[in-house]
């Protein structure tokens, strides 16, 4: 039974560990096989860099290459893995899913969605400005030929506000 905890201190007033997280690291599943494709991708279109890469060693006999367990790449100061679906009972996930999009900050929303369809993705729409926008300021839209879409936006101001919960 799992006990509630707020603040370092259950319910029964018993003090708790803190732990602290050093990094969120969303992990992006493709396609299987197409991981490789993924990366190469991100690195072409949004200048992403590759520092870490697991391959399983076992491949089937349809398979071209081995599956890409994960590579790890960065986009700015955030890591994001990127791995194939596998049907291994020990995968997170066993299908691509949807209702991910990953924001990216530019001054130059214009440049940026240009490069990412130059190197393969689709514009979705009109760069927009104003406060209709997700981040009140430009943004445009691409859908990346593995059905991810990513805001290239302009940085966010820092506002101070009453945020209700």
């Amino acid at each position: 039974m799992a006990t509630e905890v707020t603040n370092g201190v259950d319910h029964n007033g018993a003090e708790n560990k803190t732990v602290t997280f050093t990094a969120v690291k969303p992990q992006l599943f493709v396609e299987a096989s197409k991981a490789n494709d993924a990366v190469s991708f991100y690195k072409s279109a949004f200048g992403a860099e590759e520092v870490n890469r697991v391959s399983c060693s076992k491949r089937k006999a349809d398979q071209e290459l081995p599956l890409l367990l994960s590579a790890e790449i960065k986009l700015g100061d955030t890591s994001i893995i990127v791995s194939d679906v596998s049907d291994d009972s020990n995968a997170f996930v066993k299908t691509v899913s949807s209702g991910l999009v990953f924001c990216l900050e530019t001054v130059d929303v214009e440049a940026a969605v240009e490069k990412a369809v130059k190197a393969g993705a689709v514009a979705d729409g009109e760069i927009s400005e104003g406060e209709g926008t997700c981040c009140g300021g430009r943004v445009g839209k691409v859908r990346d030929p593995y059905g991810v879409v990513w805001a290239i936006c302009t940085p966010t101001a820092k506002k101070v506000a009453n945020v209700e919960a």
